[in-house]
């Protein structure tokens, strides 16, 4: 499997206090199956769809403050380089590089915005080895109240262009590698409650939307927003039963004429 361009995301994983419910959860809801803990690493553990990574699952590490979230991780041929470029643009390295065996290397970080990432560096784990597929990752959003702090930082850490959404409805951007849009950027609005902060919004592809929205209730989750039909698929935003948010789509499920792009 080749690894990502620099800047892409590549990898998704999520820390749970009950790791077994989040694994009994997410395989009911995304058909995923798990591998063995890994011991040495904190008991992190591969998620599979069909065989193929496609995000991790671990424990949360003692002393760990805040609610579960899911974490996005985007590539780096340098990881070192890409801490540089974080402090010299008013990034803050929450955590730095650090190898993780023969697998590769991470950090994570926090923009001037709020916002915490992950980067990843391929070592043997290249990451998503399926994509856009139900099931797997399709799609993040960089959601901040501050974008301009945010337009300003992504790019000039992973070279992205950067182009607009024209919607009159919310302020979006599109972060580019070349001709690919690799991730979005969503400014929050007054109807995201204070105490939400910025955060990457992970979008799951899944067959159905609205069966997904019935599995994440069953289990005690939450609907914040949604499902709501887009050009891009009909989707929802939701948080899962310990309380990490994230989105699914049904990219099969289209309304509507795209929107343009300037």
């Amino acid at each position: 499997m080749a690894e990502k361009p620099e800047g892409a995301p590549c990898w998704a994983d999520a820390m749970f206090p009950d790791v077994e419910a989040a694994k009994s959860f997410y395989g009911e809801l995304l058909g995923w199956t798990f591998g063995e803990p890994a011991e040495e690493y904190g008991n992190y553990t591969q998620a599979y769809s069909d065989g193929k990574n496609v995000a991790a699952v671990s424990p949360q590490m003692p002393g760990w403050q805040g609610p579960p979230a899911w974490s996005i991780y985007f590539a780096s041929r340098d990881i070192d380089a890409t801490a540089a470029k974080i402090r010299d643009n008013g990034g803050d390295p929450m955590m730095e590089p650090m190898a993780v065996g023969e697998f590769g290397k991470m950090l994570i970080a926090k923009d001037p915005s709020g916002v915490v990432f992950g980067v990843w560096q391929a070592g043997t784990h290249k990451g998503f080895e399926k994509e856009n597929e139900p099931g797997s990752f399709c799609w993040a959003e960089i959601t901040t109240r501050d974008a301009q702090k945010a337009d300003a930082f992504f790019p000039a850490v992973f070279g992205y262009g950067v182009k607009t959404l024209e919607d009159e409805a919310v302020d979006f951007k599109l972060y580019n590698l070349g001709d690919d849009t690799v991730v979005g950027r969503m400014k929050m609005t007054g109807d995201f409650p204070a105490e939400v902060p910025p955060y990457v919004n992970v979008y799951f592809a899944v067959s159905n939307c609205d069966d997904a929205i019935a599995t994440v209730t069953k289990h005690g989750g939450e609907v914040h927003f949604g499902p709501h039909d887009s050009p891009f698929g009909r989707f929802a935003a939701v948080s899962d039963p310990q309380g990490a948010t994230f989105s699914v789509i049904d990219l099969e499920t289209t309304e509507g004429e795209m929107p343009k792009v300037t």
